[in-house]
């Protein structure tokens, strides 16, 4: 018989990030969105839960026996629970360390993954988004040429976290026919950061446009060396990292939704016996199953060492539409009051949208 309990050792983990994400995302992730930025103490503290180290090798710095898709989608769910903007924010540095962990030649995983296992948070990110109609991450528009002993990157990047602060940058390019990653130091020249971009959710979240214009890379920073890197894989745990967050998207809005159809009355009942109001209640709570376990059976054939890109654009795809119905429908639950500010729900439903064009953002 299948098991979907989780190990101690996981259900510590997941503990350990449900406390963080109600005692100190919950109580300031709406002002935090207001305001456009997130506390820098959250930040360290989300940091110091070790969620990044814990998936690096000893050997390399940190202390995980082996790296896990799934523990990674069980705390997650539970950070974006919290608040998507802070998950995405902490986990950023995962969108380059696991890359090169995945894909990384040796050399590659020995020079950077014991930089993510400072006790300070290190800003790094990664480049996959283009600004362009039918965008496709596997067919982008940034180029990577070969010019002698460098490479020339070429393109356009839009919605790259942090990337006024960040370090390093890990950017995807179009060589040949495949899609390879490059490890760029911020300060070289020919790239520009531009404006931090206006987005409709995560206003908490600095995302930037980033344009490259003849970056010179050393052969020695493609991600795998001369061979490249297998970047469908990786774009898979993206995809499941992504659909577990939506999952916690969905859910903090189902559960403030229940609550508060519990306490509001009309009419002297409360207007969850309400049969519209039941039967989007109980659709919310299906959908927020279903995606659950999509996302736990991707991430464990990624575990198993499987192909899982038939599992991972599944869970992707539901999850993408289930956590914009649920917001969608905790606005509704709330009528007038689901659209005002003071009220979370509306700040779930734009985040929710989201969704369905951060591809290859997050990592677990």
């Amino acid at each position: 018989m299948i098991s979907f309990a989780p190990t101690e050792e996981q259900q510590m983990i997941v503990d350990s990030v449900k406390d963080f994400a109600r005692e100190q995302l919950r109580p300031m992730f709406q002002e935090a969105d207001e305001r456009g930025e997130l506390p820098p103490d959250v930040i360290q503290t989300g940091w110091g839960l070790g969620l990044v180290p814990a998936n690096i090798p000893e050997q390399y710095g940190g202390f995980a026996a082996e790296h896990s898709a799934v523990t990674g989608a069980l705390w997650a769910e539970e950070l974006a629970w919290g608040d998507l903007a802070t998950a995405m924010y902490v986990t950023s540095p995962m969108s380059v360390a696991l890359p090169i962990l995945l894909g990384g030649t040796e050399q590659q995983k020995q020079e950077y993954l014991p930089r993510f296992c400072g006790d300070e948070f290190i800003p790094a990110t990664a480049a996959l988004i283009e600004p362009t109609l039918l965008y496709d991450p596997v067919d982008l528009r940034t180029t990577a040429t070969k010019d002698g002993d460098v490479y020339l990157l070429n393109g356009v990047k839009a919605y790259v976290p942090l990337a006024a602060d960040a370090a390093m940058m890990l950017v995807w390019a179009k060589e040949g026919d495949t899609t390879q990653g490059f490890l760029v130091d911020l300060g070289a020249a020919g790239i520009t950061i531009g404006e931090r971009e206006k987005s409709m959710g995560m206003k908490a979240l600095p995302m930037y446009k980033v344009t490259l214009n003849d970056v010179h890379v050393s052969p020695q920073c493609k991600l795998g060396g001369p061979e490249g890197c297998d970047f469908p894989r990786i774009l898979n745990y993206s995809r499941v990292a992504l659909a577990a967050m939506a999952v916690g998207v969905g859910k903090a809005a189902y559960e403030y939704a229940v609550e508060y159809a519990k306490e509001r009355e009309t009419f002297g009942q409360p207007i969850g016996t309400r049969q519209a109001i039941a039967f989007m209640l109980a659709e919310m709570c299906t959908d927020i199953d279903a995606a659950r376990l999509l996302v736990w059976e991707a991430a464990w054939r990624l575990d198993q060492g499987m192909d899982a890109t038939r599992e991972a654009r599944l869970a992707k795809t539901f999850t993408d539409e289930m956590a914009l119905m649920c917001g969608d429908r905790a606005v509704q639950i709330l009528g007038g009051s689901g659209y005002i500010r003071d009220v979370p729900v509306e700040l779930w439903l734009r985040n929710a949208r989201s969704f369905a064009v951060l591809d290859g953002l997050g990592m677990v």
